[in-house]
């Protein structure tokens, strides 16, 4: 289950483990800058409800989502928005990256699964 806060236009995404990890939506192809982040390629499955098709993390989200070879694929499988957490922390990012893997399996995700 994830919630979605259309105020703010944020979405709390579960992992396995149980933790809340919140994104804030954005279309995909904004220009973001140069900042350390996990992101999600999600399509609405019904409205207000999402599901990922690619989880990932970076020290760039700049230079990895400016030209990202599973964009495509996300596209493909009816990702519309990228969803955005900022956390500076590497160990941090790949917690959370994989705990959410874990949990849901993404369509283009081939490694964790």
């Amino acid at each position: 289950m994830n919630t979605v806060n259309t105020e703010t236009r944020t979405i709390l995404w579960t992992g396995e483990s149980g933790s809340k990890y919140s994104y804030s939506i954005y279309k995909i192809g904004t220009d973001f800058n140069d900042i350390a982040g996990n992101y999600v390629y999600a399509k609405e499955t019904k409205p207000k409800s999402w599901s990922p098709v690619y989880i990932g993390q970076t020290n760039s989200l700049k230079n990895r989502l400016s030209s990202h070879e599973k964009e495509s694929c996300a596209i493909r499988n009816g990702a519309t928005p990228i969803h955005v957490h900022t956390n500076s922390s590497e160990v941090s990012r790949l917690n959370e990256e994989e705990d959410l893997i874990f949990k849901w399996k993404p369509s283009c995700n081939e490694q964790l699964i």
